[in-house]
């Protein structure tokens, strides 16, 4: 196993910063939506690292240990996968300082920290950047970017450089420059020294070379060498999986295949979800996934096709029958719903909080982190499938002890027990 051992016993909450929470302690310049306001890819709430900080102890209160931070860096974006500024908060967001008192509060309350890397690609606000569109061919940093001519078209629809999908905002770095490469190193390090506890890396996949993630791996490990690693992987994972560049990945191999089971107006077989079920979680790998149900970039479970209270229940107890580590999208737990994105980045209705946990989904999620905190063979076992005509069973073993999802075929729905 070459994953740190605590990432078989953890439990993520993944958190979009702008739309969790906003507390008045924390007072930013400029104006913002009304909390409660239909989401746009423009629009900006104000959640703040303090509103984050005042709901840890709703966070741990859930059963979880861990918390994924969507981008926190400074960028001119709601989202802020537009990095203008890698070693510095965003001022929406606060300061440095209350960075630093949520991540001591947060492991106070054992809760760790991963952050999101956005490595790939930077804003066009990014000083490097602004430097070739100020000075063009004769600015230093002229070999950080793949520039094709001059001037940079940076606002068009037609740029001569490289960018992430062709979006003008969103230059790619050029990672085979060492100035490039040491300077993402030294913030994969900067914030390991300020006490995170891993990172989560935005489409790693776009860095095509081993060398690049293998030198940050060893970068990130020499400051903590407990620290988890996980990648943006959709497709499949092996690559980054050899112990010596990432530590797991999103499992988004197992969500498609729960998504398109349960989910789906034209479901899967039995047959093949167990098949792919299979095939996301390969024996004797090393690595420990992320596994995931939603995230910023789906469609919310109570806003699927199919949706309904047991379907997703049976979700949520596949997810945490399953070796490696569970995450909860910010607001599943209280049955938030949102279509594709922005409308799966609502901000959270903590007015209604006491309502939205007297739905039975929120218990329900409750009871299976305490099943699995509470049952090292659910964390630490032996995984087999079975797969019959009318149903299928996920049976974990861990020396005498046995633990056994059994889920049976009922005309269109399903049931599903535990043994």
């Amino acid at each position: 196993m070459f994953a740190p051992a605590w990432v078989k016993d953890a439990i993520f909450y993944q958190i979009f910063p702008d739309r969790f929470c906003r507390s008045e302690r924390y007072h930013a310049v400029g104006k913002f939506v009304a909390w409660g306001s239909k989401p746009t890819r423009e629009n900006m709430f104000g959640g703040n690292l303090a509103g984050i900080e005042n709901k840890l102890e709703y966070i741990a209160g859930l059963g979880v240990n861990a918390i994924y931070l969507c981008p926190i860096f400074k960028s001119n974006s709601n989202h802020r996968y537009h990095t203008v500024d890698y070693f510095e908060i965003d001022p929406v967001l606060g300061t440095l300082e209350d960075f630093d008192r949520l991540v001591k509060k947060a492991h106070k309350l054992k809760l760790r920290v991963i952050l999101d890397g956005v490595f790939n690609h930077c804003s066009r606000g990014f000083f490097q950047f602004n430097s070739l569109m100020e000075l063009g061919e004769h600015s230093p940093y002229v070999d950080w970017f793949h520039v094709k001519g001059w001037p940079l078209n940076a606002y068009t629809d037609k740029p001569n450089y490289e960018c992430w999908w062709n979006f003008p905002a969103l230059p790619k770095f050029n990672t085979d420059c060492p100035d490039v490469r040491e300077y993402l190193f030294s913030v994969g390090e900067y914030w390991m020294k300020r006490g995170i506890d891993g990172w989560r890396l935005d489409v790693p996949n776009e860095i095509d070379d081993d060398s690049f993630w293998q030198e940050f791996r060893r970068r990130v490990k020499a400051v903590n060498p407990e620290a988890y690693i996980v990648g943006e992987i959709w497709d499949d994972p092996i690559r980054w999986l050899k112990g010596d560049q990432f530590d797991g990945v999103m499992n988004y191999v197992f969500r498609k295949a729960t998504m398109q089971f349960l989910f789906d107006e034209n479901p899967i077989s039995i047959k093949e979800f167990g098949e792919r079920l299979q095939n996301a979680f390969p024996e004797g790998r090393g690595d420990i996934p992320m596994n995931l149900l939603g995230s910023h970039d789906t469609t919310r479970l109570m806003s699927q096709p199919c949706a309904s209270e047991k379907r997703i229940e049976l979700a949520y107890a596949i997810l945490f029958f399953l070796p490696g580590a569970p995450c909860i999208y910010y607001g599943e737990e209280l049955s938030m719903k949102g279509g594709k994105d922005p409308d799966n980045r609502r901000s959270v209705p903590w007015s209604k909080l006491a309502e939205l946990q007297a739905e039975p989904l929120y218990d329900f999620i409750k009871q299976m982190i305490e099943l699995r905190n509470k049952n090292a063979v659910l964390r630490e076992g032996s995984l087999e499938i079975r797969v019959a005509d009318n149903g299928f069973a996920i049976e974990r073993s861990l020396g005498k002890k046995t633990m056994t999802l059994v889920v049976l075929q009922d005309g269109t729905e399903y049931k599903f027990n535990i043994v």
